[in-house]
């Protein structure tokens, strides 16, 4: 009979294990679901995992993994500490939507007006929503002991509904024949986030995402705040007998994942995306969460592993554009990754025994 048994020490061993175990399960599982599908598994998994490192095309692709790992770092980073906290931001995604919305509409404003402070205060705009956003959810459950995961989540689509108003109504480009959605940023100078080096990937998102992974392993190992996030997630008892002030925690971890998230979306509007239209959001908030978890909620460990999941955004557009797999099968492969890594991760905190079963 096979039984599990709670350790004394969580384990170290599986805690560094997990994420890698998680991968290796994933691209087994999402070998077998490609073969379900007509698809050669062998195949499939080097397309998704190879190919945008090392393939014909490579040289393409590599840089997409800066432009597509950066908003997906930047929104797990603010996740990460509030997660660390036991406070829990699953609304990211809207943060993200708001953040896009207020920034471009502040750089749609000075249009077609050409100066250097606009794209900072555009970066502020940004932060700013997404901070504004998340404080919803925070202030609720300071004054009213509210559920933040409830609240978070419910307003991101609520974000949804107002991302397609303003695409329809207050952002539309008047010289867009009708169609929904603002004007091109990549096509005004002063509003555009531009690549830094051309051809690298590298824009102003990118580097706010290395800036952000550094902030949060100096605040988490060099900072009494980042005591005090440790201290409220590990033991909640603990931290209220050291002075830990849980208003002011939830306040500051909930407000800083909204403004990075905020600022995630600015910069994605501002620079890949170009413009903000109804279906701008492409599911990064949520994305975020499987990347903080697999991060195992590390600054560095994020850093890599937002980089391993832009690997699969690149490889399922390639996969779905030369092998016809479906958008549906990256997604469920990319949810087997959060799926085995929970699964995975009993093994922390238990151990497997193998036991007689006892006879009546």
């Amino acid at each position: 009979m096979m039984r599990l048994e709670k350790r004394p020490q969580p384990s170290r061993f599986w805690s560094a294990a997990t994420p890698v175990v998680a991968v290796l399960a994933t691209m087994v599982a999402g070998g077998l679901l490609f073969a379900l599908l007509g698809k050669d598994p062998v195949t499939a998994i080097r397309v998704i995992f190879w190919d945008p490192l090392f393939g014909e095309f490579s040289f393409f692709y590599r840089p997409q993994l800066l432009i597509k790992g950066a908003p997906l770092i930047l929104i797990a980073i603010g996740l990460s500490l509030g997660f660390r906290a036991g406070i829990w931001n699953i609304g990211a995604e809207g943060q993200y939507i708001i953040g896009a919305i207020v920034g471009a509409g502040i750089g749609l404003a000075f249009y077609p007006f050409e100066a250097w402070y606009i794209f900072p205060l555009m970066v502020l705009g940004g932060a700013v929503g997404g901070m504004a956003w998340a404080m919803i959810p925070a202030l609720l459950k300071v004054r009213f002991g509210t559920n933040e995961i409830l609240v978070s989540l419910m307003l991101v689509y609520v974000a949804e509904q107002l991302l397609a108003s303003v695409a329809l109504g207050l952002l539309r480009n008047p010289d867009g024949f009708g169609f929904p959605g603002s004007r091109n940023l990549q096509q005004y100078a002063s509003a555009h986030n531009a690549e830094i080096i051309a051809g690298s990937g590298m824009h102003w998102g990118v580097v706010s995402a290395f800036i952000a992974v550094i902030f949060a392993y100096v605040l988490l190992n060099r900072h009494m705040l980042g005591y005090h996030i440790r201290l409220t997630g590990e033991a909640p008892r603990a931290a209220r007998f050291a002075g830990v002030n849980p208003a002011r925690l939830i306040l500051f971890c909930l407000g800083t994942s909204g403004a990075l998230a905020g600022l995630a979306g600015m910069f994605e509007a501002s620079g890949p995306a170009g413009q903000i239209t109804i279906d701008f959001n492409v599911g990064y908030g949520f994305t975020a969460i499987i990347v903080a978890f697999l991060g195992r909620l590390h600054p560095v460990g994020i850093l890599l592993a937002g980089l391993l999941m832009a690997l699969t955004y690149i490889g399922g557009e390639i996969a779905q554009s030369q092998l016809g797999l479906p958008a549906a099968a990256i997604q469920v492969f990319q949810g087997m990754l959060l799926f085995f890594l929970l699964a995975f991760d009993l093994l922390t905190n238990y151990r497997v025994r193998l036991s007689a079963r006892e006879v009546a």
